[in-house]
């Protein structure tokens, strides 16, 4: 129940939280993202790259079909960085491009480059149940920093809300599709090996872009440590 319930309620808290509290300190969402992305790179470093290496070597001893977990791992780089073309980095909670046009219109390929983000991020789920923390963790500032960013272009509070929501069931639905799919429990561990991409991508590209002009910044690096340590008990 949790694969489902906390990867939609993190969306469903972050837009809440703006709403709510409307927060206008940028450094704290800063901090926030650079814990997520921590996290989420210590949940994929220490929880998901080791399991799927493992079950790839009991399910083969062949030298070449572990070699080829690393194809997919790179797979999902480069998905990644395709996908971000559409969302314009709204994964790891920056946007490259202007909010024009979005009064008048509803931002399609924003939704679904981030829909096909969400549906992948569910799919390890069912072989790793503790990613849904490092999923929840993530989604948080993602919500928050697409609220701030629809509500400051005009696009309204019933369309944000009807694009966060929407986009909520995405990673529920990832979970869901291979847990009664047969199809996609068959390749579970080639999907995951993408999702390892796609985490590797996104949590190093948070980690670097909430760097300030490269300087040292005890805060960050303290919220990083923490993100690190967590993901390591979890």
């Amino acid at each position: 129940m949790k694969n489902y319930l906390l990867p939609f309620l993190s969306i469903i808290i972050g837009a809440c939280f703006v709403l709510w509290v409307k927060p206008n300190n940028k450094n704290r969402i800063k901090l926030l993202l650079a814990f997520s992305g921590a996290f989420l790179m210590g949940m994929t470093v220490f929880t998901l790259i080791p399991e799927v290496y493992h079950s790839i070597i009991e399910e083969s001893h062949s030298h070449i079909q572990i070699k080829n977990i690393g194809i997919w791992i790179i797979i999902g780089i480069l998905l990644q960085i395709i996908l971000e073309f559409f969302s314009h980095g709204a994964e790891h909670g920056h946007f490259h491009s202007p909010a024009k046009g979005l009064r008048t219109q509803f931002p399609w390929g924003l939704f679904i480059s981030l829909s096909i983000h969400s549906i992948l991020e569910g799919f390890p789920l069912h072989e790793h149940n503790n990613m849904v923390y490092g999923i929840f963790i993530h989604h948080l500032p993602i919500a928050m920093v697409l609220t701030i960013f629809f509500l400051d272009s005009g696009i309204g509070t019933k369309k944000t809300f009807i694009f966060l929501f929407l986009f909520s069931l995405m990673t529920p639905f990832g979970a869901f599709l291979v847990n009664y799919v047969p199809e996609f429990v068959k390749y579970h561990t080639q999907m995951s090996a993408i999702v390892i991409g796609i985490f590797l991508h996104i949590s190093s590209v948070i980690l670097f872009e909430t760097s300030e002009n490269h300087k040292f910044n005890y805060q960050k690096l303290g919220v990083i440590i923490l993100g690190f340590i967590l993901a390591y008990g979890v």
